[in-house]
């Protein structure tokens, strides 16, 4: 019993259930075609228990822009038409950032951004925008070369836009150098940078990357019923939780429908959203105060009173309306960061001037340019595809690339 027990709450203050330790199920590994398009909103479940059309009359991520790191964002499809701007392609390969190749990033930027239209994904920040960063994951087309330091290339592309978010529904089980230096980066830019923390907590749960560096956020999913979903990651490197189960998503890159689905990747998504709800309504804060008052303004539920951090939850539930409608949260220090309690350097707020999204002939050269993979060999899926949860060990590749042998991560969409 006690491998299963999570830390658990009916929705942590949002319906007013106490919060409990309970086994919680595991989420199916199949997911189930929704006919039809309209039905993916019947579906979103959070937005009533988030108490979204409350918040909408306050803020609605107004002036705020997220960058996404992801499989590419498809801006063509009728609830992101006008949401999505230009981004980067940081694989090398054939394509743009709009070409995604998987339908998951698409996904996340919907549930950010999404305005509805044509009965697809609302978001829960309709007036934010997307700028999407297309990096290699599982599902890239086989064979194709890719550059294989392109999370890093990504992730500072993203730190050198006006984007003030950054969400990354991607993560690999190796901690790489350079990606560290992007992170500590793009903190050093002043951005508020979210990860998923993975879907194998009922697996192997070992710590992944982006979300175990402690300049980000790592995001845990939760369920309809509060609890903490079995498969979503715990540990240290869990800051806060998520709606992430039973979330709808595009069943593929023909955008032709919408599955049941969950994981991580939409806990990250939702996370990332109500910092930029919090943000439009004090576009004048530092990525540290927003970051504050959502840790502060989390849903803990009565039983947890102190100021202690779970393993499952982090910090707690966000609830971005507790602070939009009755000031939950206190801002703080602007420059004190409340992931490691040091000093940052950025101090920027979402109103300072920023350079726009770079073009792939302005994308940082540190070499990485040189190093190409195929893809589909070296790169998988993370927690959940399209067709289910992909759990379990991660293998290292090794392949010989100018001389010398670098290990490549495998990638897996979470």
């Amino acid at each position: 019993m006690t491998a299963g027990l999570r830390h658990a709450s009916g929705w942590l203050g949002w319906r007013g259930l106490a919060c409990t330790l309970a086994l919680v199920v595991a989420w199916p590994l199949a997911s189930a075609p929704i006919a039809e398009a309209a039905d993916a909103q019947s579906g979103q479940w959070y937005l009533d228990a988030m108490r979204a059309d409350e918040t909408w009359k306050k803020a609605t991520g107004e002036g705020i822009k997220v960058a996404v790191i992801d499989t590419g964002v498809n801006p063509s499809t009728p609830s992101l038409k006008g949401q999505v701007m230009k981004g980067l392609d940081a694989t090398d390969a054939a394509g743009e950032a709009t070409d995604d190749y998987d339908g998951h990033g698409t996904t996340m930027a919907e549930l950010i951004a999404g305005t509805g239209t044509g009965g697809g994904l609302r978001g829960l920040a309709p007036s934010a925008k997307i700028i999407p960063f297309r990096i290699a994951a599982q599902s890239f087309p086989k064979g194709v070369k890719v550059n294989s330091w392109d999370d890093s290339v990504a992730m500072r592309a993203a730190a050198d836009s006006d984007a003030q978010i950054i969400s990354v529904s991607i993560g690999n089980e190796f901690m790489e150098p350079r990606e560290k230096e992007a992170v500590k980066y793009a903190q050093s830019k002043g951005k508020l940078v979210f990860a998923a923390v993975g879907n194998s907590g009922n697996k192997a749960n070992k710590p992944e990357y982006p979300a175990n560096y402690d300049e980000v956020v790592g995001v845990a999913a939760i369920g309809r019923d509060g609890k903490v979903a079995d498969y979503s990651q715990h540990g240290d490197f869990v800051d806060i939780a998520a709606p992430g189960d039973d979330v709808p998503r595009w069943c593929d890159s023909s955008f032709t429908k919408y599955c049941d689905g969950g994981g991580t990747s939409a806990a990250t998504a939702l996370a990332s959203a109500s910092a930029a709800l919090i943000w439009s309504a004090h576009p004048d804060w530092t990525a540290n105060q927003v970051l504050r008052v959502m840790f502060e303004s989390a849903g803990r539920g009565e039983e947890w009173k102190d100021n202690s951090k779970s393993q499952y939850l982090g910090h707690g539930v966000v609830r971005p309306n507790a602070h939009i409608t009755r000031g939950l949260g206190k801002p703080g220090d602007p420059t004190l960061s409340p992931l490691t309690n040091k000093r940052t350097a950025g101090g920027s707020s979402a109103g300072s001037a920023a350079p726009s999204a770079p073009t792939a002939s302005d994308a940082p050269n540190d070499g990485s340019k040189s190093d190409a993979v195929a893809a589909g060999s070296s790169k998988t899926a993370d927690g959940g595809s399209q067709t289910g949860l992909i759990l379990g060990g991660v293998a290292v590749v090794v392949v010989l690339a100018t001389g010398a042998f670098a290990v490549i991560r495998r990638r897996r969409t979470t």
